[in-house]
């Protein structure tokens, strides 16, 4: 058998790749071919935990060149504090650009209404799909995983989007053996996901290998948080708490981070990367199922705003 030596002297086949090596190496590929094969692509990038993998990876792939595409997030105007210093840090820290779509913008203009229940995570896809059609980007990286939940599981790594940005599962292309199909019509563009086939654990496990930085909201914190529809949620201008609910301070995390309206914190005490992979290891419901109300609006509530444009 063939060896390569490592850099200790010892020797090791070829070929033999941890499951985060196999993982880090197939979304290099994806990112690469979508570079090589569409003109004007984009990255979603909102400083969550999967935007910023999905970046470091963008970093890796095309080092020691700059990342030869800008970041887009859609900013709803709730969005944590804490989350938008670590992007804006991020984006100066490594030269790169961000364009933002604002939610807030469009209310004020009267294109957009407030929702009654506040939230306004579903009021993204508007300016979410104007961004792409201003900057004629014919791909989308984004960070969305299958294990996340039944709507993102039915995706494609090339997810095609027709010209009014819907998503139809029936025309979905096969992907065997790793090959991608981009071919798209003028006005329909594509959404490619280089972190499909992670699980959450696969996240942790790699930012812990990798030293990745992330928002300390990530992390074991104490917040004033509130009860409502069994998840503890920040107070805020976006209408809580409410006439009944009292807020108090928790020792808290978040697993996932969007719009403070419908994202929802978790009880922990986990403090450091290797706390949080031993709870998650632990966990038999996934982050979106835990933490993220909008998922919990209908049965269908994520695969609805897909077929609207929604990621």
């Amino acid at each position: 058998m063939t060896m390569a030596p490592e850099r200790t002297g010892a020797l090791r086949p070829y070929g033999r790749l941890s499951h985060l090596d196999t993982l880090e190496s197939e979304a290099v590929h994806i990112l690469r071919e979508a570079v090589g094969e569409f003109e004007r692509p984009v990255m979603l990038f909102s400083g969550g935990k999967d935007s910023a993998v999905m970046l470091h990876l963008a970093r890796k792939a095309f080092t020691p060149a700059a990342v030869p595409f800008g970041l887009l997030h859609v900013d709803t105007g709730h969005n944590f504090p804490e989350v938008l210093e670590y992007r804006d840090r991020t984006v100066a820290e490594h030269g790169l650009r961000l364009d933002v779509a604002s939610v807030p913008d469009y209310l004020a203009d009267g294109r957009l209404r407030e929702r009654p229940d506040g939230t306004r995570n579903p009021l993204q896809t508007v300016p979410l799909l104007d961004a792409i059609a201003a900057g004629r980007h014919d791909a989308v990286f984004g960070g969305g995983r299958r294990d996340e939940e039944k709507a993102r599981a039915k995706e494609r790594v090339f997810s095609l989007r027709d010209e009014f940005g819907a998503w139809d599962p029936r025309r979905q292309r096969p992907e065997l053996w790793q090959l991608y199909n981009g071919r798209h019509t003028p006005g329909e563009h594509v959404r490619v996901f280089p972190l499909s086939n992670w699980t959450e654990l696969d996240v942790w496990q790699y930012i812990a290998r990798e030293g990745i930085d992330l928002p300390r909201i990530y992390y074991a914190h104490e917040r004033e948080v509130f009860r409502r529809s069994g998840m503890w949620l920040t107070a805020g201008a976006w209408g809580g708490p409410k006439d009944g609910e009292s807020a108090g301070k928790r020792l808290v995390r978040y697993r996932t981070v969007g719009d403070m309206s419908c994202t929802g914190a978790v009880d922990s005490e986990a403090r450091t990367v290797e706390e949080i992979i031993a709870e998650i290891s632990a966990s038999r419901i996934t982050e979106r199922g835990a933490t993220r109300a909008d998922d919990h609006l209908s049965e269908a509530a994520m695969e609805d705003r897909k077929r609207e444009g929604y990621f």
